[in-house]
């Protein structure tokens, strides 16, 4: 099978090209999906240098990616829902580390896939679950974001921003958007009601009043300034950083779920979702996928693509 993989852990240079590991296994749970497109996400940096050894068993050599849109190869005599020649996608975070996206074959529990957008390409497909996934999550679950709502994001031009700006406005939001000057259009475009510039001191100075619900996607100054953003501290919400739970916020670690991730192609599907695609690369090329997403300001998804 033709992969990327790494045997330690490293900065980029650790990745290689290879075309000798093994077909994955397909377990009775499993689908086996031919890979036409895999996401960069920031998580697949902090895998490769050990930074989750603690959390998962690590298993080399490692091929990278969480995020897959492909056909069904094969499924396990356990799956249900799924066939060889479906178009799904997904978050595939099984329970080690160790059989990623970045591949030409990927073993996938059932639980971590949905049958792919129809409106959307393999390569925009395959940036919406990793990311996707953590803004509904956040929006629906920990902040429980309804009608009427003034939902303030943070770094919203950014991969789960985007989407959070997007599903809170199909939610009935109104949403603030936190961004750089050069993105206040691209935010705008999108349904952002308000869009405030971080650069230009504490967002909590900068409101007209308090919100009612925040996510915070950038941690550190930022959150410390979110519960004067906040009507009730309780309402914040942080993908970065677990200190949030010691103002009375919410943390927010995504899980693969097939409902959410049908839910997503299901606005995709009605024009509630767009994808934008900051730069598509060939699987050879992924060492420089990730170095585009370490740098950050990436606005939009960063992807790998194996298949037209």
């Amino acid at each position: 099978m033709r992969a990327v993989a790494y045997d330690e852990f490293g900065g980029p240079e650790v990745l290689t090209l290879r075309d000798d590991l093994p077909d994955p296994p397909v377990g009775p749970d499993t689908v086996l999906v031919r890979v036409h497109a895999s996401a960069v996400n920031p998580v697949d940096l902090l895998i490769r240098q050990g930074g989750l050894a603690g959390a998962f068993p690590h298993h080399f050599p490692i091929v990278p990616g969480w995020d897959v849109s492909g056909v069904v190869e094969a499924a396990g005599p356990a799956v249900a829902g799924f066939a060889a020649g479906d178009e799904v996608y997904g978050y595939v975070r099984r329970d080690d580390v160790q059989w990623g996206t970045a591949a030409e074959l990927v073993p996938a529990p059932q639980r971590c896939l949905a049958h792919k957008p129809s409106s959307l390409s393999f390569a925009e497909a395959a940036g919406v679950p990793l990311a996707g996934l953590t803004a509904y999550q956040a929006l629906t679950e920990a902040l429980e974001v309804g009608e009427g709502d003034r939902v303030l994001v943070h770094r919203a031009a950014g991969g789960v921003g985007f989407f959070a700006v997007q599903i809170a406005v199909a939610l009935g939001a109104h949403v603030v958007g936190t961004a750089g000057p050069r993105n206040h259009g691209f935010l705008t475009d999108a349904g952002v009601a308000e869009v405030l510039d971080y650069s230009a001191g504490p967002i909590s100075g900068q409101l007209s009043e308090p919100v009612d619900a925040v996510l915070d996607l950038v941690g550190g100054d930022t959150l410390a300034d979110a519960p004067k953003q906040v009507r009730d501290p309780a309402r914040v919400a942080s993908v970065v950083d677990p200190s949030v739970r010691e103002t009375g916020g919410r943390y927010v670690f995504v899980r693969p779920e097939h409902e959410h991730l049908e839910e997503l192609a299901r606005m995709a599907d009605a024009g509630q979702l767009r994808v934008p695609v900051a730069r598509a690369f060939p699987l050879e090329r992924i060492a420089e996928a990730q170095d585009l997403v370490g740098g950050g300001h990436v606005r939009g998804k960063v992807v790998v693509t194996l298949r037209s």
